[in-house]
Order: structure tokens, then C-alpha cells, then sequence
């Protein structure tokens, strides 16, 4: 018999397509010392009772309690780690004065090293105390911060991309929060993907270098290219914000007479690894080129709320072929929940679909197709984002990584209204994703290691 690093017995939910949930009532899930999920074995299975009876009563075996379930771990998109600090603070101003009033202010801070230690530190544990055990992370322009970023999610056991931000355009940034120039900024994006790639020798579950234009405003023509250019040599990921408000979706069309999708792609900054955020007022074209890159949204339905001026049409991007994730954009939007965001993104859906002003008509008030389900919303923060960053993450699944979220519906401070111990386990689900608070994430798992406890 194959000798396991792990093995659990329990429930799993887990996408089985962007539409279908599915359940693996009361399975074994073998995990081998890489981390990885080698077998899944049904109750059905001739292997079953061996392999229990073989593992029970040692220490690597892990049986689920009454009441505990199996989710994936949840794969975070876009998150500003440095914003984490001010988060909840400032959200009815508009993006333009919320950028230069609070938000670059608070991100030319983290030149110091110490004070960037603290803010890093909190971020990583709150998100993986959240179920997120993968992020992808804008940090600031300054290398040695951004560099520490990845070194802390590469100690506290979380899957990472980092990007080390570039802002180098005079007319676009503070003066007191900006690349020195842009041979500045392109020599320390260099060295920063080079020190992330050496750090990621040495980590388990894997640690990403991000080549990361903060937006269009913020960059020069040359800026962008250069760094088009370091991501084709070194086939880093890319991200950046894309077409996001009427102001900055406004601000490209005027100094390029193209939306977002075509001036990135000019630039060689679309490609298959390459997640953009927001992304509200792509047209037909750009959706269009977006799937033929390869380039996903990352969409934050939070956040869209408060600074996208607009409701994304989710269902329709995703029907025409765009891989798409969830983020909870921190601190654009407030909350370091994907279960938070999962919700947001069906309520917003809906909203897009019946319309909001009701002085119109009901056959004019919304725009038809529009809604998504539980099970859809829950596929972006999970399969979706895997699919998102070309990695074997999001699924509980043979072949992908062990990233789970042991989700305990019984504890006293947070009981979900489960009365029944015969409840459909679909209704089980949705009581999760509606219902689930941090206190309900009783454990997390990165690549076959225990991150989080509670």
C-alpha cells in the first residue's frame, strides 16, 4: 500500500463545473508529500476499509467531526496588502479623491520596513484566518517592502503573488509617492521578479513574482512597455486595473483613443498570465480579446459597488469564454471575505438583472441574463481563480493541491440553522456560503500543510 503524508475522511463541496456543486459524502482524501491530493477514495471502494483500517489510529489520519465540512480553499484575485490599514475607512468619497487623500499617503508609509512588517504580517494571517490560501497581491513601489511580502506568505505557509507596484509617471502620482524615474522603476522590477523567483526555491507551496503597472494614469508610455518586455522574459504574471470607473476608463480612451483592453495589449501586458481587476466597462471587443489572450477578470464585487460606477455583466464575460475569480479588493472594498464577496457578486447580479430604478418599467428596468447563482459565485472564488492563474488550485480534487477550509457548522458562537442531521447537503452548502463567519473556519491547509487553527 502507497504510504500517504496525510490522510482526511470527511465531506467535501467542491465545483464540479461552473454550475454544479459536487459532493463527496464521507470520503478519504490520500495527500502525498507534495502536498497534493493523489487519490480520492469513495466508501464504495474496495481500497476504503483498508486504507482506514491502516491509518485510524496514527497521527497523519484526520477524520472530520459531526457537523464539519471540506471546502477549498478560497483564491483571492486582487487584494492591495498595504491597504489592509486603512480598510473600512473612506469608502463614499470618489476613486480619485480617495487615491490621493487617503490611499497613496498611507502606501508611501511602507518605505518603512518595520512599519510594512506589521501591516504584511496582519494581512496574511487575517486572510488565511478567512479561508483565502491564495492571494495575489499589489504591495507599494518600494522593492525591499514588496520583496518582504513575499518572504511573509512564503514563512506563514500562503500560496503568494506579489507585485512590487509601478507608478512612475511625474503628471499622474504624488510627488512624495512615485518610482524616482522610469529606468528606477524597471531596474527594481527586474531585481524584485529575480529575489522572488530565488525565494520560491525554496517554498512548498510556491511563492510569485508579479509584474504590476498600478493602472494607466499612473505609468508612462515607456513604463509600460518595459515592463510588457521584463514579463515576456522572465513569463511572469501581470496585473494591473483595467477599465475600471467612468474616470479612469474616460482617462485612457482620451490619451489613447482605445479602452484599457487595446492600450494594455499594445504593450504586450495581456497575455495568458494575466488578471486584470474591475474590468466594468469592457465592450464586445475587448471581451473579445480578453479571450482570445487569455487574460482574466479579477472581479470584486464589493468594491464595484462602492468606486465602479456600474454593475459588471459577469454572466455575459463569462459566456463568451473569460476566465474569471473573485477579489476582495482590499480596501477598495472593506471585507477580507470571499464568502463576503461570493454574496455581494449574486446580490449585485441580481440587481443588474431586474434594474434599480423604478420609475422604468419592468421589461426596461434591468438587463436580462444577468444573474448568477450560489454555486456560480462560488466557483469564481474558488475553480474559477485556479483556472484564472493556470494553477492545480480550487478544486478538491485528485491531481490538485491540498488548499482546504474545514468549515465547522456547529460551534456555539456561530451555530448555522442546520436542525436536521438528514438536510440535503446542497441546503447545507447554501447555509455555508450565506451563513459562514471566520469563527465557522476551524482549520485551514495549504499544500498539505496545517496554516490556520481556531
Amino acid at each position: 500500500m502507497i504510504e500517504y503524508m496525510q490522510l482526511f475522511l470527511g465531506t467535501s463541496f467542491s465545483s464540479k463545473s461552473p454550475r454544479e456543486i459536487q459532493i463527496l459524502k464521507d470520503h478519504l482524501f490520500c495527500i502525498n508529500t507534495d502536498g497534493m491530493i493523489e487519490k480520492i477514495v469513495s466508501p464504495a471502494e474496495p481500497d476504503y476499509q483498508p486504507l482506514l483500517d491502516t491509518y485510524q489510529d496514527q497521527d497523519n489520519f484526520h477524520r472530520l467531526a459531526e457537523g464539519q465540512y471540506f471546502l477549498p480553499g478560497f483564491i483571492d484575485l486582487h487584494v492591495h496588502a498595504p491597504q489592509w490599514a486603512q480598510s473600512g475607512t473612506a469608502l463614499d468619497i470618489p476613486l480619485y479623491d480617495w487615491l490621493n487623500t487617503y490611499t497613496f499617503p498611507l502606501e508611501s508609509k511602507f518605505s518603512d520596513l518595520d512599519f510594512a512588517k506589521k501591516i504584511y504580517d496582519d494581512v496574511v494571517d487575517t486572510l488565511l484566518a478567512n479561508g483565502t490560501t491564495t492571494a495575489l497581491y499589489f504591495a507599494t513601489v518600494h522593492k525591499e517592502a514588496s520583496l518582504l511580502l513575499a518572504q511573509i506568505c512564503a514563512e506563514k505557509g500562503q500560496r503568494g503573488l506579489v507585485g512590487k507596484v509601478v507608478m512612475d509617471d511625474p503628471q499622474g502620482n504624488p510627488e512624495n509617492y512615485r518610482d524616482t524615474d522610469t529606468h528606477t522603476a524597471l531596474v527594481d522590477t527586474e531585481e524584485f521578479i529575480l529575489a522572488v523567483k530565488e525565494l520560491a526555491k525554496s517554498t512548498k507551496q510556491g511563492v510569485y513574482p508579479v509584474v504590476t503597472p498600478r493602472f494607466i494614469p499612473s505609468c508612462t508610455n515607456e513604463a509600460l512597455q518595459g515592463l510588457g518586455d521584463l514579463a515576456a522574459k522572465y513569463d511572469t504574471y501581470i496585473q494591473s486595473h483595467c477599465s475600471e470607473s467612468d474616470w479612469a476608463h474616460g482617462y485612457v480612451q482620451e490619451r489613447f483613443q482605445k479602452n484599457d483592453a487595446f492600450a494594455l495589449h499594445d504593450f504586450g501586458l495581456l497575455r495568458d498570465k494575466s488578471v486584470m481587476a474591475h474590468c466594468n466597462f469592457l465592450d464586445e471587443d475587448d471581451v473579445n480579446l480578453f479571450a482570445e489572450t487569455g487574460t482574466a477578470i479579477a472581479h470584486c464585487p464589493i468594491s464595484n459597488a462602492y468606486f465602479a460606477n456600474s454593475v459588471i455583466p459577469i454572466a455575459h464575460f463569462h459566456a463568451k469564454g473569460v476566465e474569471i475569480g473573485l477579489g476582495s479588493d482590499i480596501s477598495g472594498g472593506f471585507s477580507p471575505s470571499l464568502f463576503d464577496n461570493i454574496r455581494q457578486a449574486v446580490m449585485s447580479s441580481r440587481m443588474l438583472e431586474d434594474g434599480v430604478n423604478p420609475s422604468l418599467p419592468a421589461q426596461e428596468r434591468g438587463l436580462l441574463g444577468s444573474r448568477i447563482t450560489i454555486d456560480e459565485s462560488f466557483y469564481l472564488a474558488t475553480a474559477g481563480g485556479g483556472e484564472s492563474l493556470s494553477l492545480p488550485i480550487g478544486r478538491i480534487q485528485e491531481n490538485y493541491a491540498w488548499d482546504v477550509q474545514i468549515i465547522d457548522t456547529k460551534i456555539p458562537s456561530a451555530r448555522l440553522p442546520i436542525f436536521d442531521g438528514n438536510e440535503d447537503l446542497h441546503d447545507v452548502f447554501q447555509k455555508m456560503m450565506y451563513l459562514a463567519r471566520p469563527e465557522n473556519i476551524r482549520e485551514v491547509w495549504v499544500q498539505g500543510e496545517k496554516v490556520h487553527s481556531r
